[in-house]
């Protein structure tokens, strides 16, 4: 559905006023709206606007953590009382032209092998329609989402925007594309509905800390659901579950011990070395590929006492002479 074609009732900037970088019931909503009401809401990138296309990794060792992830909200709605359901159908989801792939060090400990990327390194990517260009010639298509969804938790005061919540928060659900629709379970009256840290594309898992961080304007239409009750989200979504929404080549590598996160960093380090040794690129480059465009599965937890993660690289994403044969 093209922008025009959308009846928008209210509209919301990224401004001093509704960006936050925290939850907290105790805020004041920054718009009311009723149920059935469409908003357009514009979202800076997840550091807040401090990174630019001229940025470099000194700029990511010089970040300050305090102001990510940037939301735009609150957003009361109208007769929204603890127990209800509130459901957030995402209408549009739209980039700017430009993202950033970051690997930050330090006290934030983003990454499943965070320690054994020590440096901070950045990707600045240029967003062109459905692709974003990385290196080599490398193309990701982009599904644009917005990695935090959320309502106000129960609990006073203010709350980190880190970690998920049983209320949503940055549960970075890659599905989340234009024409889903997420449901959150309300903790205070008006629900108090945030959104941001925005992704023009993710691997599964966000394996590096970050996706594709980008501004973005998000447009959505608000329900209220008052005959059912939820403990976390839930939500619709037609997907992708592959990165160009259809079944196609991949190559994969496995992770496998007594530990899920063990077999996950296993599975993402064999990823890594793939790209590197087989791909031709730098370290560096191929960790944050895998955290754009890289799948993770758990492919089985039943059998004790090891579990098998898998992570999945599509050959679409590189330049036809460099794409490994099919095989039948």
């Amino acid at each position: 559905m093209e922008a025009e074609e959308i009846a928008v009732d209210h509209r919301i900037d990224a401004d001093d006023d509704t960006v936050h970088s925290d939850w907290d019931n105790g805020r004041k909503p920054a718009l009311t709206v009723e149920p059935g009401d469409v908003v357009r809401i514009s979202c800076r990138d997840a550091t807040n606007g401090q990174l630019s296309p001229e940025s470099t990794p000194a700029d990511v060792a010089a970040l300050d953590i305090d102001p990510i992830h940037a939301l735009t909200g609150p957003i009361a709605v109208e007769g929204a009382r603890p127990g209800d359901v509130l459901a957030v159908e995402l209408l549009e989801v739209e980039h700017e032209g430009v993202g950033y792939t970051l690997v930050l060090p330090g006290p934030a400990e983003l990454g499943v092998l965070a320690d054994e990327f020590p440096d901070p390194t950045l990707h600045v990517w240029d967003l062109e329609g459905d692709v974003g260009h990385f290196v080599d010639g490398i193309e990701v298509p982009l599904n644009p989402f917005p990695g935090i969804v959320g309502v106000a938790p129960a609990e006073n005061g203010p709350h980190g925007t880190f970690p998920p919540r049983d209320v949503g928060g940055n549960i970075d659900v890659k599905q989340l594309t234009a024409g889903s629709r997420v449901y959150l379970p309300v903790a205070v009256e008006d629900a108090l509905f945030s959104i941001g840290d925005c992704h023009a594309a993710q691997g599964d898992g966000e394996v590096c800390g970050t996706g594709i961080e980008a501004p973005m304007t998000v447009t959505c239409r608000f329900g209220l659901r008052s005959d059912r009750s939820i403990d976390r989200p839930q939500f619709e979504t037609a997907g992708p579950f592959t990165p160009t929404g259809r079944d196609e080549p991949m190559y994969g590598t496995t992770g496998i011990a007594d530990d899920l996160m063990t077999a996950t960093r296993r599975a993402v380090r064999s990823m890594v070395d793939h790209l590197q040794d087989e791909r031709g690129l730098e370290r560096d480059d191929a960790y944050m590929l895998c955290s754009a465009a890289v799948d993770l599965k758990i492919n089985e937890a039943v059998n004790a006492p090891n579990w098998v993660v898998s992570a999945y690289l599509p050959e679409s994403i590189f330049p036809e002479a460099k794409q490994r044969p099919t095989r039948a």
